[in-house]
């Protein structure tokens, strides 16, 4: 709705700039917290942090880019224009994963016990980010006519303007902030270490592909004509977290040992 949020002379401080900085903050805010109340290391986490923040808007922004290279192919320097919008989440989770994964073995830390300090701040930051995409306006909805349909009238915006359209940003943000809430009731309640992070990626993967149906923006060549790239990364995400849960669940390994 809004892109551009304060201007001063020459620096422009855009909105969704602004939104994805502050979910990281309250992802390492929180995952600090977490990281003291487990009893590990709390320097290394927000190391881990730092690094996981690099990878995911460098993997985000990759496979934005991928998927809509044809727009970048007259002016290639807007692939570094990341205020204006264009990341993919998805990208960024599997490019972070597999960063966090090497630092976790070079540091010896815990690897499921730090996935689920992480989980949460994944939720709380991606919450805050997706209203960072309706203020620019990206990964916008269909055009429909529901009582809450919003149009978006600012020259600047990523989405159409003028037409009413579903608020998929809205929708994505308010399921993070549900599954936020999630975890952290959840949270002292896990059975197992990497409990709390599959729940994230099973639930998530869910309500992404739910919302995806929505989306209006170009989501990339459909697979098997059928789903979009995140809904078809989502769905295998959330049956390997089925898989994971099941497999380390205490009862399964009490019937195996039986």
């Amino acid at each position: 709705m809004h892109p551009i949020l304060l201007k001063f002379g020459y620096i422009t401080i855009h909105t969704y700039g602004f939104f994805v900085a502050m979910g990281f903050l309250a992802g390492i805010l929180l995952a600090t917290s977490e990281a003291k109340r487990m009893g590990i290391d709390h320097e290394k986490i927000i190391d881990l942090c730092f690094y996981i923040m690099i990878a995911a808007i460098a993997g985000s922004r990759l496979f934005y880019v991928i998927i809509n290279h044809e727009i970048f192919l007259s002016d290639p320097l807007d692939i570094f224009k990341i205020w204006n919008g264009g990341l993919v989440f998805y990208g960024g989770f599997i490019v972070a994963l597999l960063t966090a994964f090497i630092y976790l073995k070079i540091y010896k830390l815990p690897v499921w016990r730090t996935a689920d300090i992480v989980a949460p701040s994944l939720a709380i930051g991606h919450f805050l980010g997706r209203l960072g995409c309706f203020s620019a306006g990206c990964c916008y909805g269909k055009e429909c006519d529901f009582p809450w349909a919003v149009t978006f009238t600012h020259p600047e915006t990523l989405a159409p303007i003028g037409m009413p359209i579903h608020p998929t940003q809205l929708y994505s943000s308010i399921s993070n902030l549900i599954i936020f809430f999630f975890l952290w009731f959840f949270r002292k309640r896990t059975k197992f270490a990497g409990q709390l992070f599959w729940m994230y990626v099973l639930i998530y993967g869910i309500a992404r592909s739910f919302i995806e149906i929505f989306r209006g923006d170009f989501r990339g060549n459909p697979v098997f004509e059928l789903l979009s790239v995140s809904q078809t990364i989502g769905i295998s995400m959330s049956v390997i977290a089925v898989i994971m849960l099941i497999r380390n669940s205490p009862s399964m390994k009490k019937g195996s040992v039986n």
